[in-house]
């Protein structure tokens, strides 16, 4: 991998006066992912990681959560496997993402309790803003979504024609798609700036986090930022604390067919443990999530070498996870609480409370 040039001892600039939380949801389920549309609509997900959820995808208004695009699609339930298809049907969503082309995208690993994929489940689906029709349904087969993948977060390029998923299971990689074609490629597949990072342990409140059987956690490449110009695409494993980088020049070019890109991965420089990414629309500003510590911090992308700065600690932040940005500029962020969950905790509810937030600029 290639070490990004740049000043070892540059500093961040302050991200205006760091940022107070305000609560926008509370949620009886487990929350991932957050998206806020460039018409001001919010929209989440709840995995079916240790429940089967009654809601998948929801759109949330005032407070409330509303199934997305419809009841019908949030039909599926575990004790209904064999009577619904999965593939048109909500079976374990991880993320929702806007696009600039009035759409929210639906990434469905179909993994429920991140274990084994439900056949013809794992799915990447557009859905129209303005009708809630479901326009696109782009389905992997076991060439893209293996047994042990779990696709968890997704970015799309400005000009509407490749999409980029990390993959977060047992051998991570980054998964191509050409939205025209729905065609789909794993790329990096194997490569360690995709893997868990070997003899890091992951914290929670202080103490290393493990299952009860003893295992801790283990997750690949999870978090994922795309600049705005779409030149570079970003991504860090959990079970890690360094932040890699490639173009996506290469990606599209070299990498969609077949070469090995594996050396043109450039490493940015270390966030710690972190689960969400997201750059700013003006693309200097990285935020990102650290669990360990409950707090969002900074990186400046425009001073390469330099290190992430904590702008918000907050108690209330049970394990940060997916930010999104709305039209107003201002930063929303989930806390799926994964360190609360029946996974680690054999006390802990099956259907664990969670909240969706704003981060508010201090006066």
């Amino acid at each position: 991998m290639a070490a990004l040039a740049g000043h070892a001892g540059a500093q961040v600039a302050p991200v205006e006066r760091g940022f107070t939380l305000e609560k926008v949801a509370d949620f009886g389920h487990q929350v991932t992912g957050v998206t806020v549309a460039g018409d001001g609509r919010v929209f989440v997900n709840f995995p079916r990681w240790t429940e089967d959820s009654p809601i998948s995808v929801a759109e949330v208004k005032d407070g409330a959560v509303v199934p997305f695009p419809n009841e019908e699609w949030n039909a599926w339930r575990n004790a209904r496997k064999d009577e619904l298809s999965p593939g048109e049907h909500w079976v374990c969503v991880q993320s929702v993402v806007a696009d600039k082309q009035g759409n929210v995208w639906v990434l469905d690993p179909a993994a429920p309790a991140q274990a084994t994929i439900v056949p013809g489940g794992p799915k990447l689906v557009r859905v129209s803003l303005a009708s809630n029709a479901v326009l696109q349904n782009i389905r992997f087969d076991e060439s893209v979504a293996l047994q042990g993948s779990y696709l968890n977060d997704v970015r799309f390029s400005p000009d509407g024609k490749w999409a980029y998923i990390t993959d977060s299971g047992v051998r991570g990689a980054i998964v191509l798609v050409d939205l025209g074609t729905g065609e789909a490629k794993r790329l990096l597949d194997g490569d360690p700036s995709t893997q868990p990072k070997k003899g890091l342990v992951v914290t929670a409140d202080g103490k290393p986090l493990r299952r009860p059987d003893g295992k801790g956690i283990e997750f690949a490449a999870d978090g994922i930022a795309l600049s705005p110009d779409g030149q570079y695409l970003y991504w860090q494993a959990i079970k890690g604390d360094t932040l890699y980088r490639i173009a996506t020049s290469v990606l599209i070019e070299e990498g969609w067919r077949g070469d090995d890109i594996g050396g043109k991965v450039e490493t940015v420089g270390r966030n710690g443990v972190a689960d969400g990414l997201l750059i700013d629309r003006a693309g200097k500003y990285m935020y990102v999530t650290s669990p360990e510590d409950d707090s969002v911090k900074v990186r400046n992308l425009a001073l390469p070498g330099s290190e992430p700065r904590v702008v918000l600690r907050d108690p209330r932040l049970r394990w940060p996870d997916t930010f999104s940005q709305g039209p107003d500029g201002v930063v929303y962020v989930t806390t799926s609480r994964i360190q609360d969950s029946a996974f680690f905790k054999r006390d802990a509810p099956i259907a664990l409370p969670t909240s969706l937030w704003r981060l508010q600029p201090k006066r």
